[in-house]
Formats: C-alpha cells, structure tokens, sequence
C-alpha cells in the first residue's frame, strides 16, 4: 500500500505516546444533568484525555479540520504548510479512531488543498479495505463571479468506518420534497401505509431468469406477458393482486403493469434509501444563515456547516443515544444536531468561541430553540451538557503522580492501560473488573478506610483477605498499590502480580 512521507513525520507518529493524559476539570453543568461534554483546550490533549472513558465507544465522528488554504478564516489558524498540516493531523486521527467503535465510522470535511493527501493518510491509519467512500458535499447553489477559472462548488466528506465487515448498512428517511413529488396516490391503505406511488413491474435486466417470465392474467382473464422478463416472482405477483397492489393500465391496445411502493411498509415504517454519494440540499448559505440568527450578524461564525448536512450524515449511520464526537467544534453545530436528533455527544474546541458560541448556542438548545433542524425532527428542547476544561497532567515531567487525581480517574486509567476497554461508569470499590480472567484491584487514596496504614496502601495479609471478600475468583489478579508487605513466594502462590505506583504505570 503506497504512504505518504513529509518532513517531520516520524515524529508526528510518535508523538501520539508522547501525549500526556490531563484530568478534566468540569466547571459548570447546563440544564439537566447529562453524558453530554464541551471540552475547551488544545483537541490533541482532550482526546488523549477521552481515552480511558471513551476507546471504542464513539460511534460517529465528524470533524471539520482547518483546510490549509492560505485564507485567513477569522476563528482558526489556517495558514498552515502543508507538511505542518500533516503533522496536526496525523496524532489527532490515531486518537480518534481509538476512540471509535468498531462498527463506527469517522467523517472528515476537507477540500481539494489537502483532500487527496489526507485521503492517503487515512488509509494508512484506518486501513485502505476500511474507506467507504468520499462523499462529494455540494456546498453552494451559485455564486462564484469573483472566481478566476471556475466556480467551486463542492467540498469532500471523506469517510471511514474502524472494521467495515461490522458497519451496518446506512439508511436515510424518505426525502420530503420527493414524498410531495412522486408520492401522490392513496387507497385504503393509506392510514398505515401512507400514500404510494406507481412503479414498473417489468424490468429491462440483462440477467436472463426464466422463472420471471410468465404472464400476468387481467382481471378479465387476458395474459399479459413483459416483453423482457418481470422484477417479482409469479407468486408474489398473485399475492400482490390478491391485496390490490397491483394496477393495469391499457392505452392503444398496449399493457402497462405496475406495482404500488407505499411510503411504509405493512407495519407502518417509513420506506428508507440509501445515501447518495453527492449531498444536496445543504448549503454554506444556509449555515451563514443560522449562525447569524444565532449570535446576530456582527458575531456569526466564518463558514460554519450547516445543520442539515450534518443532520444527514448522523441519520444515515447513529441511532437515538449513540455518541457523536467532534473535536473541531467551531460553533457548535455537530452538537447542537447531535442533542436535537437524541444523541450523546462529545465536542472539543480550542478558542475563546467555546465560551462565546458553543455554549450560548447549546443553551439555546435546551431551552428549545426552533432553528436549523428542529422542525424536522420536532425538537423543543431538554437535556444538558457539561462544560469542562482541561487540567493538570496525570503524572509530572519526572513520573510522580499528580496528587489531585482521585481514585475514579486513576482507575480508569489503569483499566484502559491493563484491558484495552473503556473504563466502566464508575469505581467504587479497590476491584476494578475481572478481564479475560484476570482480576485487577487498586489501592489508592482512602478506598483502604482503615485497613490504610500510615505508610499508605500497602498489600498486607489482612487487605488481601478483604480483596478477596470483594469477588469470587480464583485466577489471576493484578494489584496496583504504594508497597507490598508480602514475599515473592506468597504472591507467585496466590497468582498476585503487583505493581508498584507511579512507577509501574507509567512505565507501560
């Protein structure tokens, strides 16, 4: 597989173990207490951040990276050499598909300056049998008299899933505007199955089938034969006459059969359709429109996506309390989508617009606010989100483990470290979980109570007595702790492997 090669790039991939892991500091909570997080800071260190919490259960990521124009985009440094885009890029997309789930995909918005380029990287990130597609966004409905060779009308979504034999197959609803248009009959089916439109039975296939070739009989008994072959069987044909769903029609001596496609099928569920490989409809016109209803013209935001391309994008592979996560919020908008259409989300943004535009417009949100897609999707309001910032780093320069992280934190660490997994929804006892039959406990803090000596949370014969009261488990166990009072012997006897904090954690 070809890869791409730029200066600097070796250090781009290790940059990524280099990484340190920051606490979150949350500092304020927004309408009813939620899953859903606004991360201010540098995107690289929230996602590092993210991952004991969050590796492999992100199912949609969008993302709307700085496109390396040379245009001088009021919000974001986008002046960047092309070697040193590559170089943000790299660690910020090994990141996130840790983060993604397995049947997950990622969506990254990008055009022709770094398109191509990106689309190699990401074959060598996510695996070339990975890539679905580049989806071609159609961005605007005219313009361009400035333009000095032609009018650019496209952008790119460049899409990739993290195992594409697990991605399911994605649907969109029914277009509207094609319901109004093509959907135009009814019967008495019509209160379950909605109205219908006529389709032809016969098909001009080039497959040669046999068994589609049969005559279909008139209600006054003719036989009717297609001049090539039909789509359906014979006996769903007969069926399908037998409910009234099949209509003729006779004009100068010649028969047209056709079928009726409702808009729902027999239990009343829409009739979906495949995403198209252009996107239209949502225009950057339309996004410069919310964003100026939304914070007024003076402070509108410079290009921001509109909401119903990102509305299609998370209807055609989420469903109601999947996590969304954008690591370049800008103003908001994959949040403010993602809350409307019932998803979790997870959105990072660097700038001072956090403050100034994501969490206005995600109050707004809560409270109800009827712009972008809420009509579509009947939203009027509710939830919450949690606002934080990013703290201190896990451990010091010299590997001394920073005092103000709490045992929760540290814990999921050292699961995410020891099993590779998200780390549960909580910890509240020294056993973290049992994986792959090995157990893992930590020591840490106050989660002794008083079997914690004045030495700190050592393994004594009485603390692993109450250990083992905590589960039934006779394999493997793995005991994080400040010292071991017990010998070699014992510990190789009760199948313990101990480690020694800070020093065997930062050492993996």
């Amino acid at each position: 597989m070809p890869l791409l090669d730029w200066i600097n790039k070796e250090h781009a991939k290790t940059s990524v173990r280099e990484v340190p892991f920051h606490l979150l500091n949350e500092v304020a909570t927004y309408g009813a207490a939620a899953d859903n997080l606004l991360i201010q800071g540098d995107n690289l260190l929230a996602l590092k951040a993210l991952i004991p919490f969050y590796a492999g259960r992100v199912k949609c990521i969008f993302i709307d990276p700085p496109y390396n124009t040379q245009s001088a985009f009021e919000h974001y440094d986008d002046k960047l050499e092309h070697s040193a885009w590559l170089s943000m890029i790299y660690p910020r997309l090994v990141l996130l598909r840790d983060l993604l789930s397995e049947d997950g995909s990622i969506w990254v918005s990008i055009d022709d300056n770094e398109a191509h380029y990106l689309k190699v990287l990401m074959d060598e990130i996510f695996g070339r049998r990975n890539f679905v597609t580049s989806f071609i966004w159609k961005k605007s409905y005219g313009g361009g008299a400035k333009s000095k060779h032609f009018v650019g009308l496209h952008e790119y979504l460049i899409c990739y899933t993290k195992q594409i034999d697990l991605f399911p197959e994605m649907w969109l609803p029914p277009d509207p505007d094609a319901v109004k248009k093509y959907y135009k009959y009814s019967d008495e089916n019509y209160l379950v199955r909605g109205p219908y439109r006529l389709q032809p039975l016969a098909t001009t296939s080039m497959d040669d089938r046999p068994n589609l070739k049969y005559p279909v009989i008139h209600p006054d008994g003719r036989e009717i034969w297609p001049e090539k072959q039909w789509q359906w069987s014979r006996e769903r044909v007969i069926q399908a006459q037998l409910n009234n769903e099949i209509l003729i029609t006779e004009k100068a001596g010649k028969f047209t059969v056709s079928y009726k496609q409702y808009l729902r099928d027999q239990e009343g569920k829409e009739r979906h359709r495949k995403p198209q490989s252009i996107i239209e409809g949502h225009y950057t016109q339309h996004g410069t429109f919310e964003s100026t209803e939304l914070f007024g013209l003076a402070n509108k935001f410079s290009f921001p996506k509109p909401e119903g391309l990102v509305n299609t994008i998370l209807e055609a592979c989420t469903n109601v309390q999947d996590i969304v996560l954008d690591s370049f919020l800008g103003s908001g908008t994959t949040a403010a989508v993602a809350h409307k259409m019932n998803r979790r989300w997870i959105g990072i943004e660097l700038g001072d617009h956090a403050r100034s535009h994501c969490i206005p417009r995600l109050e707004k949100v809560i409270a109800g606010e009827a712009g972008g897609i809420s009509g579509a999707v009947n939203w009027t309001g509710g939830g919450g989100f949690r606002f934080c910032t990013l703290g201190a780093a896990v451990f010091h320069s010299q590997g001394e483990l920073n005092p103000a992280v709490d045992f929760a934190t540290l814990a999921a660490y050292i699961w995410h470290l020891e099993t590779g997994t998200p780390a549960p929804a909580s910890f509240t006892n020294p056993l973290l979980g049992i994986h792959n039959g090995v157990a893992y406990y930590l020591l840490y803090k106050d989660i002794l109570g008083a079997l914690r000596s004045a030495e700190g949370n050592l393994l004594t014969a009485a603390v692993l007595d109450w250990l083992k009261s905590l589960a039934t488990h006779d394999g493997a166990c793995v005991i994080y702790g400040d010292l071991t009072r017990l010998g070699a012997t014992r510990l190789a006897a009760e199948r313990i492997v101990f480690k020694q904090l800070p020093y065997d954690v930062t050492g993996r």
